[in-house]
């Protein structure tokens, strides 16, 4: 049995339930664990504090699968993980109307490094970690025998296609895990929408999933309102505002093959093609185009990728995010509404806040936070591990 030992003093964040293990906090390893290999994990005074996986590569050196020091890491281990994430989200599976949504959230749901998708009758997964690469055939069996809308998945497949993984000394890898392959274009359920998503290469797992709730607020608020949708993806924010009575929408999209994918999505939903305009071009030029011929809209998405994938491009990002919020204050008339996003995970809500308080401030408006938004109850947030609160948004009104 391999075992770390911690430097005196760090346990403390063990104390706290935290998952994570930095390497500089190890003051001593016995054995020759591998990686992904599972070890005790103790403190200075050889006091045991629970098990972990071992990733010698990774700056996070340990990810607790338990602080259970009793506890016996195996396949029925990993199925009783696995049971509590699927009973977690049984409101979800029973809903009529739904058929996409994450079964399994990594650390939140105490299986570090694990993403577990739902689409229809399919499983996207991302083994994210070393611990999670270790155990991918006994979890890929587990997931091929859940009953999942009252059956078995018909296929398994990987999207591991991820930087993460490079820190984790993994190579990015796809393919079928189990079961049939999924088509190239998958329609799935998210109440009264309806969506093609290319599970095997579209963004993520295929479709942005923990925007699932705001999409819907964005049903009850377009109604008679000009919607800009920037960074619209395949335009399920677009299709939303549409099917809640918005007069127009557009989509702003690098991507011309996404921008065609939206076109399928409106055509999914009955929705009138006259009604949108696809704009593919990078969003700040076509923002700052918009904003020197003084056009306006009444409702404005910003949902842009990540911008800071490290600490070293933080301050990048904070401009990122600042000159594109400033940009969506300038186009909204008096009274209109901003909905606004970071997926970053290193951009904390605060920081988020301040940024967009600087660009309203810069905007020469007036601007209230209406209310907070965030991911949606599927892709929950352990209150011992606050990182998992990673997509956090603000919806703003401006001044009439």
């Amino acid at each position: 049995m391999a075992t770390i030992t911690l430097k005196p003093g760090r346990e403390k964040s063990l104390l706290r339930r935290h998952p994570w293990i930095f390497s500089g906090a190890i003051g001593g390893l016995e054995g020759n664990p591998k990686s992904g290999d599972t070890v005790l994990v103790a403190d200075a005074a050889q006091q045991p504090l629970g098990w972990g996986a071992y990733s010698p590569q990774s700056q996070i050196a340990v990810r607790m699968w338990t602080f259970d020091a009793d506890a016996v890491i195996d396949t029925a281990f990993l199925a009783g993980r696995l049971q509590r994430a699927l009973e977690a989200r049984a409101n979800l599976a029973r809903s009529g109307d739904l058929d996409a949504y994450r079964l399994v959230n990594a650390e939140s749901d105490a299986l570090p490094g694990l993403i577990v998708d739902r689409y229809g009758d399919f499983l996207a997964c991302q083994f994210l970690s070393a611990g999670a690469e270790k155990w991918k055939p006994e979890l890929v069996d587990l997931l091929g025998q859940l009953a999942i809308g009252g059956q078995a998945p018909r296929g398994i497949f990987e999207r591991s296609d991820v930087d993460v993984r490079v820190k984790e000394g993994l190579a990015p890898v796809t393919g079928i895990l189990a079961g049939e392959a999924p088509p190239d274009r998958y329609v799935i359920r998210e109440y009264r929408c309806r969506f093609a998503v290319q599970i095997a290469r579209g963004h993520k797992t295929g479709f942005y999933l923990d925007q699932r709730e705001n999409r819907a607020l964005l049903g009850e608020l377009a109604a008679g309102r000009e919607v800009l949708n920037a960074f619209a993806y395949t335009g399920g924010f677009g299709v939303w505002a549409l099917m809640g009575g918005a007069r127009s929408v557009v989509n702003v999209e690098s991507s011309q093959p996404a921008l065609v994918l939206g076109r399928e999505n409106l055509r999914l939903n009955g929705l009138e093609d006259k009604l949108v305009e696809d704009v593919a071009g990078d969003v700040f030029r076509v923002l700052r185009t918009y904003r020197d011929s003084r056009r306006q809209f009444d409702l404005i998405v910003l949902d842009p990728p990540k911008f800071a994938e490290s600490r070293s491009q933080l301050d990048g990002a904070t401009r990122g995010y600042k000159d594109i919020n400033l940009l969506a204050f300038k186009l909204l008339r008096p009274g209109g509404l901003l909905l606004t996003f970071s997926c970053s995970g290193l951009v904390t809500p605060e920081l988020f806040q301040q940024v967009v308080a600087g660009a309203a401030l810069d905007s020469g408006q007036d601007v209230q936070i209406i209310r907070r938004l965030s991911q949606g109850p599927d892709h929950p947030v352990a209150l011992n591990f606050p990182e998992g609160e990673y997509l956090k948004g603000l919806m703003c009104r401006v001044s009439a």
